[in-house]
């Protein structure tokens, strides 16, 4: 369970934002969406595989 403590005298507004944005750091929703279908294994490296092509092409791209 995620707990903000609201400071006295904070804006809802704030406090909601940082409750949205800690929320979004465990990556609920995103492992729930995650489980709405099956993945095949070998379909999951090859994805993890391509993603880690594009990340190392950005960093020799900044180099």
């Amino acid at each position: 369970m995620i707990i903000i403590p609201i400071k006295e005298g904070e804006n809802i507004e704030r406090a909601l934002k940082r409750f949205k944005r800690k929320f979004e750091k465990t990556g609920t929703m995103k492992e729930l969406r995650s489980r709405q279908a099956f993945h095949k294994p070998s379909i999951l490296r090859r994805e993890a595989m391509k993603k880690a092509i594009y990340v190392q092409k950005l960093q020799q791209k900044e180099e």
